[in-house]
């Protein structure tokens, strides 16, 4: 005879049961319906009490209402409420079964099916089979969407972007599925085309750097470039939306699969025959296309560009934008510098159509031509004279007086005056045009100095100093000379600077002609030196018996009488 259970077995018993009982909540687990009661189904999942759920749960489309008998899943929240009812939920059951599959599809990056049940903020809301998803906006189609009426509770293909079951959350994606469906359609049909073929296409949208021309099913860019051989300043130029255009299939990326069209291609190049064409030294009439900082480009004909380079535009006009000398759309006269069919380039030059005017100015001003012009600029090395609407000409300062120094002498000019000078020369490979002022009044070496060596002068003092005097001679003692203490007189105690005053008139004798250093040297001590060696020659020498004074005595007697004859 078996021993009673004690009171400690009982409680065992108990907890252990309640214990597996609690282990069953907040899962799903399959009981039978024992009755269908007005709107709600009595479920026995083998617990002490049955629980009810709502008909409406078991509503959906293509689901069949349960019947007294069959087995179904639910999800248990809780063994027993207050009723002493079993709480039971037949959509949390369906969520969880949901949330199983999509997990497994997640995985396996499989597409889900599901529709879009509702608009929430930012998006949508999209019921896959059970599980509540949110779709954003920019997740709806490949192009924004206006209206999405007619994608509402529409079983269709999403991809799965992230889950989050802890929290609930689930975001899917519309867009994702349709590019990849497309990224498919367009493999296949890039697979049908080839470099170098001629399609007809329609063309669906116009950018500004080309237009995007739909092949059947497949866009390609027709870039600008490649729209015309002429330059095209904006795709609108050539073609419009809609309009039934044919290209070439110029190359085809298999790896991005993005195909490159052209039209141009489907003419003759033009620069096929720009050699022969346009010979260098000929001379055409073209149409400014564009300006850059170096240079404009001209059209000679559709599809033909040369550039001529800013130094190439004026012959005068230096160091200025191309913008201020040509303008666009200006028909200009050029000429062929170089053309390099390989290279696609022409150069071009608009100076060369005209005369250069350095060689006009040289031609009409040789040198010694006296010309006026106003004071353009003053600089430290000289002036700078207009002496034609696009030449200056430069006076040097050792150009502007015989006498003063040039920096003393450019204090007489300021800018704007107008004055005169003479051409001293024309450098036209240079572009210089070299003009003197003082030459204006002749050389004083050549007008007042016809002076040799040995020749007697009468000089004017106009300074004493302590090493010596300063004389002025020729006409108008326009000619300076400085004579030394040591050349005033062959005697030693008459070399005395002091003995002379400003203004006093001596004799002396030109000694030397530097024309180079425009210096006359003259000599006191010189020309007396020279008086007695003639005066001896003509009246005898001391060797005869005669002293030096007798001999110059007589020399100046006969001097006396000259004059008096």
């Amino acid at each position: 005879m078996s021993a009673t259970p004690s009171r400690n077995d009982f409680a065992e018993m108990l907890e252990a049961s309640l214990a597996g009982r609690d282990l069953m909540e907040g899962t799903v687990v399959k009981g039978k319906v024992t009755a269908v009661e007005n709107d709600n189904v009595v479920i026995d999942v083998g617990l002490k009490t049955e629980g009810r759920v709502s008909l409406r749960e078991f509503a959906g489309p293509g689901a069949e209402l349960p019947k007294t008998g069959d087995e179904v899943e639910v999800f248990l929240e809780r063994i027993e409420n207050a009723m002493g009812e079993a709480v039971l939920s037949r959509d949390k059951a369906r969520r969880e079964e949901a949330w199983d599959r999509l997990e497994k599809q997640f995985e396996a990056k499989e597409p889900v099916t599901g529709a879009i049940v509702g608009r929430v903020k930012g998006g949508f809301t999209v019921d896959l089979g059970g599980a509540s998803a949110f779709l954003p906006g920019s997740q709806v189609d490949i192009r924004p969407v206006r209206d999405v009426g007619p994608l509402m509770n529409k079983e269709q293909p999403f991809a799965i972007l992230k889950m989050d079951r802890p929290r609930g959350n689930i975001v899917v994606s519309r867009r994702a599925v349709l590019e990849e469906s497309r990224a498919e359609q367009r493999a296949e049909l890039v697979s049908g085309l080839a470099e170098g073929e001629v399609r007809e296409g329609v063309v669906k949208n116009i950018t500004d750097y080309g237009a995007f021309v739909d092949l059947g099913g497949i866009d390609g860019l027709l870039h600008v470039t490649d729209m015309s051989w002429s330059r095209v300043g904006h795709p609108s130029e050539v073609v419009e939306v809609g309009q039934t255009v044919n290209v070439q299939i110029i190359k085809i990326n298999k790896e991005t699969q993005r195909i490159s069209l052209g039209m141009k291609q489907l003419q003759a190049d033009p620069w096929d025959a720009v050699g022969v064409k346009y010979p260098v030294g000929a001379t055409f009439t073209g149409r400014v296309t564009n300006i850059a900082e170096y240079g404009a480009f001209v059209e000679l004909e559709p599809g033909v560009e040369g550039l001529v380079h800013v130094s190439e535009m004026s012959w005068t006009k230096k160091n200025i934008h191309p913008g201020k000398i040509v303008s666009t759309s200006q028909e200009v006269e050029i000429m062929i510098l170089d053309v390099d069919p390989d290279k696609r380039r022409i150069s071009l030059g608009i100076k060369q159509t005209q005369r250069n005017p350095w060689e006009v100015f040289a031609e009409t001003h040789p040198a010694g031509a006296e010309v006026e012009g106003e004071v353009k600029n003053i600089t430290e090395f000289g002036l700078f004279i207009g002496v034609d609407d696009e030449i200056d000409g430069m006076v040097h300062l050792s150009d502007l007086d015989w006498d003063r120094s040039g920096d003393e002498a450019i204090q007489d000019f300021k800018k704007g005056d107008v004055v005169r000078a003479k051409v001293l020369d024309v450098d036209v490979e240079k572009e210089r045009v070299s003009l003197g002022i003082k030459q204006l009044a002749g050389d004083p070496m050549e007008d007042h100095g016809g002076f040799k060596r040995g020749e007697i002068v009468t000089c004017t003092v106009t300074e004493v100093t302590s090493g010596g005097i300063e004389v002025g001679f020729g006409e108008n003692g326009q000619m300076k000379s400085f004579i030394r203490k040591s050349d005033l007189s062959r005697d030693r105690a008459e070399q005395r600077p002091e003995r002379y005053s400003v203004g006093d008139k001596v004799d002396a004798r030109v000694t030397s002609i530097d024309k180079a250093a425009r210096r006359v040297s003259v000599s006191i001590k010189a020309l007396e030196i020279a008086e007695e060696k003639e005066a001896v020659e003509q009246y005898g020498s001391s060797a005869s018996g005669a002293s030096l004074g007798d001999i110059l005595g007589a020399a100046l007697k006969q001097q006396e009488g000259d004059k008096k004859e």
